[in-house]
């Protein structure tokens, strides 16, 4: 098994007291080298005849990982060791987002119209129109990320509180990367009905609802009754957003390796909310070889107690994930560490696309299999073709909010991964490049662009 690279995710801030003498940072630098540690940037802090004082920025891949480096800086005579932090720990300190007044309030004329009596003039138009509270509140602009911590991330379980970081980050990148005033609401409860109308009674606020970290098969029953009984886009980023970015590195690696979505066979390795909606969307992109697996093997149809979502996806063949990847062009897997070999990998058809998306171990190491796959994309940031949802649902509530769209479809969801996908010119286009970077500013309008242009082909859009 490799080792895992060093990464963000587990950064340290290490404050030292060095001698000032020639070689001494070295040994600092080498002590880390030794261990595996990656190093980032070194500040100096104070220099005197005697001593400098520098803060280090060090990268590990676990844990258990940035303590033997610490170890081992402490370890080197005449190192004195000033402060230790874990610099994701004290980025999440207080809290990642707060509010922000949009008018500076600086005189009681000011306070008279933005709050009291003024307001209520505001108050009065909206209820004699309910459609000015689109255009005189945050409505049209505000999104509530609801959870109910019963998935968050690959870690299960954990309860509204322990989900709460992970709706903050996902807050921060709606305002980062659409301008997107999003909001997170981690629910203390896990029944359905409950949560169903919970947010239905929220959303005279809100434009939009991001559903987040909710377990399968709840989660597909609490999306398809929101849908029906609101006229707002509701959206489970864990299944659409991770369907569409899929979709769109699919139709890159397609392209390299000269096939056709429609004559291809896809093995999808887990059958919770990303792998059945990307079966989903695979389906409506006309891909018609698609084979679902989950722990016990191919979801075939002669498996008892299936959920409705599985028996929609079942197919005639049996047997275990090893059997369905002899012969198949592409494996997409939202599952587990460890779970494809190399011999698996060299059964598939020539020129296999492999997306081994589980995190932070994905289902095959990409290092032990760069001989054997045409394509590898994973979900982590620290190798080619990184899979993020963050590509997806920015673009996708900007266009849908600005378009005031009455609900969300899956030809928008194909639309936005078209449109992802298109980002990557072919004069760019390689195996290690099929995904454009969170960070191309280009994203968010061309995906929005695409969803009201196929909100209002459905007639779903009000603008």
């Amino acid at each position: 098994m490799a080792e895992l690279t060093p990464n963000p995710s587990f950064s340290l801030t290490v404050k030292l007291e060095l001698l000032n003498r020639a070689g001494t940072l070295a040994k600092v630098t080498q002590a880390i080298a030794d261990v595996g540690g990656s190093l980032g940037e070194v500040l100096l802090i104070e220099r005197s005849l005697k001593i400098t004082k520098r803060e280090l920025h060090i990268d590990a891949s676990s844990t258990e990982h940035a303590e033997r480096i610490v170890q081992a800086i402490k370890s080197i005579p005449e190192i004195k060791v000033l402060h230790i932090s874990d610099r994701t720990f004290d980025i999440h300190r207080g809290g990642k987002i707060h509010i922000q007044n949009r008018i500076h309030i600086s005189s009681s004329s000011d306070l008279a119209m933005a709050y009291t009596p003024g307001v209520g003039r505001i108050c009065r138009a909206i209820a004699d129109n309910p459609e000015n509270v689109f255009s005189l509140t945050i409505k049209s602009n505000s999104i509530a990320i609801v959870t109910d911590g019963s998935a968050v991330l690959g870690l299960g379980n954990l309860g509204p509180e322990a989900a709460l970081p992970v709706m903050e980050g996902k807050a921060m990148l709606f305002k980062e990367f659409a301008n997107i005033d999003a909001f997170p609401v981690c629910l203390n409860t896990q029944d359905v009905e409950e949560i169903i109308q919970t947010v239905k009674n929220m959303m005279p606020v809100f434009g939009g609802v991001n559903l987040e970290d909710i377990a399968a098969p709840r989660c597909f029953e609490i999306e398809r009754r929101l849908q029906e009984e609101l006229d707002f886009p509701i959206f489970h980023d864990d299944q659409h957003g991770t369907a569409i970015v899929s979709i769109a590195a699919l139709i890159n690696a397609l392209k390299l390796v000269k096939k056709e979505i429609s004559d291809i066979k896809v093995v999808i390795n887990g059958a919770g909310a990303a792998g059945i909606a990307i079966a989903r969307l695979l389906q409506k992109a006309e891909c018609h070889g698609i084979i679902l697996c989950d722990s016990k093997g191919i979801i075939s149809k002669d498996r008892e107690n299936l959920t409705p979502e599985k028996q929609s996806l079942a197919v005639e063949q049996k047997g275990n994930l090893k059997d369905a990847l002899v012969g198949a062009d592409v494996f997409i897997g939202v599952s587990a560490p460890k779970v494809v070999t190399r011999d698996m990998i060299r059964s598939m058809a020539k020129d296999p696309i492999v997306f081994a998306m589980a995190n932070p171990i994905p289902e095959i190491q990409p290092e032990l299999i760069q001989d054997d796959a045409a394509v590898i994309a994973t979900g982590r940031s620290d190798y080619p073709n990184q899979i993020n949802n963050v590509l997806a649902f920015p673009g996708l509530f900007r266009g849908a909010l600005d378009c005031r769209a009455k609900t969300l479809t899956t030809e928008m969801y194909l639309q936005a991964a078209k449109a992802i996908a298109s980002l990557v010119p072919p004069t760019v286009l390689d195996k290690e490049h099929i995904i454009p970077s969170v960070f191309d500013e280009r994203i968010v309008p061309t995906v929005a662009a695409a969803v009201q242009q196929a909100a209002r082909e459905a007639g779903v859009a009000r603008l």
